[in-house]
C-alpha cells in the first residue's frame, strides 16, 4: 500500500477491506515524519513533478501523506478485524534509533543476573522482518549516513554475538535480509511453517555485505552463495532447517510460541555458568567481527550511494 492512499485514511480503510477480500496475507504502509525526512523548499523530481501539482514543493507534497500515530492505530486495528497482518515500514532516522534500542536492550539483558536466556521477536504473524524499506534506502544521501545506517545491523548482530546469554529468535513469518541476518545470529533459531527467507539485496545493486559473516557461519559459504545470488526467490523453511538456520518449523504460531517456551525454561534450568563458556564455543573465531562488520557496513554504505542502486530504487519505488 505504501503511501498510495494518498493521505486518506478512508482510502487506507477501503484498500485493506480490498487486500482482505482478495486473499492477500499482509498489508505495508508507509510510516514518517516530514520534519525529519525532507527539506522545505526541496525540488520535486521529474516523475513527480509529471503526476502532481506544480506550486507545490516535495515538503508540502510528502507532508499530505503523513499519517499519525492514532491514524495508523486505527489501520492496525482495522487489519486484525479483516484478519490480514499489519506492516508498516519506517522511513526516517528512528529504524537507526530502533537498532539502537535494540541492540542496547541485548547489551543490558547480557548483564542483568536475574535474566537467564533471551527470546528476540517480532509482532504479527505472517512477516518476521521485511527488511529495509526502498523508499528509506532511497534518502541516504552519503556515505556517513549509509555507514550509519548498515552500522547498525552490525552493532546488533556483534550484540547477539558477544552477549553472555544465549538468543533465541522466533521466526513466525518471512524474513528478508536484515532479518535472515538475525535469524543466523541466533544461538537457537525457531521457526512457523511461514517462515520463508530471501536475501534480495542484488536485486537493488547491492550485497548482504554486513551479515553475510553470520549467515555463511550457519549455514556455510556453498548455501550462502546460492541464497545471494537468488535474489528473486524465497527459500522454504524446510530449506532453511536442512541447511542449519532453523532448529525447529512448527506448524502454527502458537505452535511456535510454545515450543519457544518450553525450550526457555529448560535452558534456564542449567547451569548459567555452563550456558555462558559454551555461548563462547559457539562463537568461537570471531573475536574479529567488530572490525570485519565496520568494513562491511562502509562497503554498503558506498553502494548504495551508486548510480545503479539509485535506478534500481527508483524503478521499484515508481512501480
Amino acid at each position: 500500500a505504501g503511501v498510495n492512499h494518498n493521505g486518506s485514511l478512508k482510502k487506507a480503510a477501503k484498500m485493506i477491506k480490498i487486500a482482505s477480500k482478495i486473499g492477500a496475507d499482509v498489508i505495508k504502509f508507509q510510516a514518517f515524519d516530514v520534519n525529519e525526512t525532507i527539506l522545505k523548499n526541496t525540488k520535486k523530481a521529474k516523475y513527480q513533478i509529471k503526476h502532481t501539482k506544480k506550486n507545490e514543493d516535495q515538503f508540502e507534497m510528502i507532508r499530505k501523506l503523513e499519517f499519525k500515530i492514532n491514524d495508523f492505530m486505527y489501520l492496525k486495528n482495522l487489519c486484525k478485524k479483516f484478519k490480514i497482518e499489519f506492516l508498516c515500514s519506517v522511513f526516517d532516522i528512528k529504524t537507526l534509533e530502533l537498532l539502537k534500542k535494540l541492540k542496547n536492550s541485548i547489551d543490558k539483558a547480557s548483564k542483568d543476573e536475574q535474566i537467564k536466556i533471551i527470546i528476540l521477536r517480532s509482532g504479527g504473524n505472517r512477516v518476521f522482518c521485511a527488511g529495509a524499506s526502498f523508499q528509506e534506502l532511497v534518502t541516504i544521501k552519503n556515505t556517513n549516513e549509509g555507514f550509519a545506517f548498515f552500522a547498525g545491523f552490525a552493532d546488533v548482530i556483534n550484540a547477539m554475538r558477544q552477549c553472555s546469554k544465549l538468543i533465541i529468535v522466533r521466526v513466525q513469518g518471512k524474513a528478508v535480509g536484515g532479518g535472515v541476518g538475525i535469524a543466523a545470529a541466533a544461538d537457537y533459531c525457531m521457526a512457523s511453517k511461514y517462515a520463508d527467507i530471501k536475501l534480495s539485496e542484488l536485486k537493488i545493486g547491492i550485497g548482504p555485505f554486513v551479515i553475510a559473516p553470520a549467515i555463511e557461519r550457519k549455514i556455510g559459504l556453498s548455501s550462502f552463495s546460492q541464497l545471494t545470488l537468488d535474489a528473486h526467490k524465497f527459500y522454504s523453511p524446510g530449506w532453511a532447517i536442512e541447511k542449519g538456520l532453523y532448529q525447529n518449523i512448527s506448524e502454527t504460531v502458537e505452535e511456535l510460541d510454545a515450543s519457544v517456551l518450553d525450550l526457555a525454561r529448560r535452558l534456564s534450568a542449567y547451569n548459567a555458568e555452563a550456558l555462558s563458556h559454551l555461548k563462547k564455543i559457539f562463537w568461537k573465531n570471531t573475536d574479529h567481527w567488530n572490525e570485519l562488520l565496520e568494513e562491511r557496513a562502509k562497503i554498503s554504505g558506498f553502494m548504495v550511494l551508486s548510480s545503479h542502486t539509485k535506478k534500481a530504487l527508483k524503478g521499484f519505488i515508481e512501480g
